[in-house]
């Protein structure tokens, strides 16, 4: 049904009439980041494929308008540590105007909003810096309020000043527990507020853009979005698990464009010309183009000059590592290839167990999404990469290996594309329906397997958690209908819709593009398209015995404690969100019933969690989190502070090393580090 959507919408005059937008206003202080003619054109398209074609049929009114309006200050300042009451008081004559300028492409006071912002953002970082010329004292009982969200916006500037000096001798405060160095800490700090103005600094059109868009999309349902024409790259390649580029994964280090690894047998790879820790200072297109400077840039912008269509070369000036800026960079030349991110694909182990004297060979197979390399298959290729096709090798060798039964992991699996889900669940079943889809004419369509080949047929467990959504959904869903195997872990996200990729380009014209001076590209996988992509929601899908996976997910038959705060995350926390119904079931019989055997399973689950210092020491930490997280605040007294955290960090070691022994492992005699965070990684 969905396999062949096509939309029919006569735009052209009403998308190229653009009547003259208000001036913006000027905000010193800030970049005045002003909207272009295509984004215009982009906006009051999305406008128009959501009014006539989103599944939840919302008007673009005054009150949506007001929806709108809040999910958009929230994004800047959520935590209310920038803006101003009279900023707010300011901005609030645009509450139910806003949904007018989308609808005729007018983003003035979209970016008016975004200035002021960015100017108060650009005032407290320097404020910061200013203040570490002054003298620290962590004696005083005081605290800082990290959390201001359910405060009322700082009055005036002088109270702003008031909480950002505690800020920054909590952040002082922070680097003293850690060295008495007090110049060097003030150092580490300014270094640290410099780059923050740094990154602000690099902060474009486009971003302001994107963060609109998704707060004008996201007030219709959570899973219409806009991608622009970057975020669109990205979104394919997460669906195809591949791209045209080099093969690296990059990252932004010191103002440098890294290479943080390489594609094993990609052709950066190949050319045993790059290693890790390379930095990129310029790049080139083909044997003759002039090379262009990207030391500074933002990592999106540099992807967009090193990824390209397959075949055609790219010259990179490379630093390697451990050169210096004084050493003299070498240039290298690599021909841009199709690359398989295998680290991303279905993955498989075996798990040995010995249980009543008897020993169990387990398949753990690992699900990160729902995928297929779409650009592959339409060109007629025969060997691709997909969820289902690559579950099919991973399932041979597993029984070539003779395992007793399997997991399916579909952890942190958010889904993907809605055919590899009844592809990978006729993989289990012999013939049958796998999910129901209702669009919006109310007509039920049933997506089924028709291949009578059973890929396994052996014992199974599919384990869920909060973040397994959608595709997961369908297919632990559909497992459980047909009695095929055992759900365990906690109840799942509850995406229970249907979205729709529209390619923007296929839309907008080359008669209204050029009317805009704009030249559309040509594209490949992960590279980029000129209009970005609709991701638009135009249907629900429903489980084979009726009920929506909407708000609810899939219920375990073994439940798990959640590490998750399932308050916080999943599809009924977002009121934008469709409500959980029910429709007739699907015609289909059972493979088997497992209800007789679920009690007794829960019964040795339960058994097994009160002995298990495993189970322990999470449900501990689930009740540590939960009580940290209603906390909004934190002492500015240092000998306080370090007498909390030494109790803390005494508390995760003894619960560490319970579970350490409890596995047979050495005691710490301290707590291991934390991995270092580092900047965005993309992949070339």
């Amino acid at each position: 049904m969905f396999k062949r959507f096509y939309f029919v919408l006569a735009l052209g005059a009403a998308l190229a009439c653009n009547a003259a937008p208000s001036k913006l206003t000027p905000v010193p202080g800030s970049a005045n980041l002003e909207p272009t003619e295509q984004q215009s054109m982009v906006c009051k398209t999305v406008a128009t494929f959501i009014t006539k074609y989103n599944y939840k049929k919302v008007e673009l009114n005054d009150s949506l308008s007001g929806v709108i309006y809040g999910r958009y200050i929230k994004s800047l300042d959520g935590g209310h540590n920038y803006l101003l009451a009279s900023d707010i008081e300011d901005f609030d004559k645009y509450k139910s105007s806003l949904v007018d300028g989308v609808k005729n492409g007018n983003l003035n006071d979209v970016y008016y909003i975004f200035n002021v912002f960015q100017k108060r953002y650009i005032e407290r970082i320097k404020y910061s810096i200013a203040q570490l010329d002054k003298t620290f004292d962590f004696t005083p009982k005081e605290s800082f309020t990290y959390d201001r969200a359910d405060l009322p916006w700082v009055a005036n500037e002088a109270a702003m000043n008031v909480e950002w000096t505690k800020r920054v001798k909590y952040d002082m405060l922070n680097l003293a527990l850690a060295s008495k160095d007090i110049a060097k800490n003030k150092e580490k700090l300014k270094k640290r507020y410099e780059d923050l103005l740094l990154q602000n600094s690099k902060l474009n059109t486009n971003d302001v853009f994107q963060i609109f868009m998704d707060d004008f999309t996201e007030s219709i349902d959570p899973h219409t979005n806009y991608f622009d024409p970057f975020h669109a790259a990205q979104f394919n390649v997460e669906m195809s698990r591949s791209l045209q580029g080099i093969g690296a994964t990059l990252e932004s280090k010191n103002e440098y464009i890294s290479i943080q690894a390489l594609v094993p047998g990609g052709p950066a790879d190949k050319s045993h010309q790059i290693a890790a820790g390379d930095r990129i200072l310029e790049v080139a297109q083909g044997k003759d183009g002039v090379f262009q400077d990207i030391v500074g840039w933002r990592i999106d912008n540099a992807i967009k000059l090193i990824r390209g269509t397959k075949g055609t070369l790219v010259r990179l000036k490379i630093l390697p590592a451990g050169k210096t800026a004084a050493d003299q960079p070498k240039i290298v030349e690599i021909v841009r290839d199709k690359i398989v991110l295998k680290d991303q694909l279905v993955k498989q182990e075996i798990k040995t167990y010995n249980t009543n004297g008897k020993t169990y060979k387990i398949g753990i197979i690992n699900v990160p999404a729902f995928y297929a390399d779409m650009s592959a298959l339409q060109a007629g290729a025969t060997n691709y990469n997909s969820t289902s096709r690559d579950m099919k090798l991973v399932l041979d060798t597993l029984k070539r290996a003779g395992v007793d039964g399997i997991v399916v992991d579909l952890r942190s699996n958010g889904g993907g594309l809605l055919s590899e889900a009844v592809s990978l669940t006729g993989l289990f079943i012999k013939t049958g329906p796998v999910v129901q889809v209702r669009d919006s004419r109310n007509e039920i369509d049933v997506d089924k397997d028709q291949d009578p080949s059973i890929a396994y047929t052996g014992p199974m467990a599919v384990l869920i958690d909060r973040f397994s959504a959608s595709a997961s959904e369908i297919f632990a869903g559909a497992i459980q209908d047909y009695g095929r195997g055992i759900i365990v872990g906690t109840q799942s996200y509850g995406k229970g819709t249907v979205q729709n990729q529209i390619d923007l380009d296929k839309i907008i014209t080359p008669s209204i593009a050029e009317q805009l001076g704009i030249t559309k590209k040509a594209t490949s996988t992960g590279s980029e398209n000129t209009f970005g992509q609709l991701n638009l929601t135009i249907a629900k899908f429903y489980r084979i015995s009726g009920g929506s996976t909407q708000h609810k997910g899939v219920i375990p038959d073994v439940k798990f404690p959640s590490t998750i705060p399932m308050d916080k995350y999943g599809e009924g926390i977002d009121p934008s969100a469709l409500p959980f119904d029910v429709i007739a079931k699907s015609d289909y019989v059972k493979v088997g019933d497992l209800a007789p055997v679920i009690p007794q399973l829960t019964k040795m689950h339960e058994q097994r969690l009160s002995s298990s210092l495993s189970f322990k020491a999470i449900n501990e930490s689930i009740a540590d989190y939960s009580k940290k997280d209603k906390e909004n605040s934190v002492t500015l007294n240092e000998a306080e502070l370090k007498k909390q955290r030494d109790a803390d960090e005494q508390k995760s070691l003894a619960r560490e090393n319970s579970l350490r022994t409890s596995f047979g492992h050495p005691a710490l005699k301290k707590e291991m580090p934390s991995l270092k965070k580092r900047t965005l990684i993309r992949l070339s």
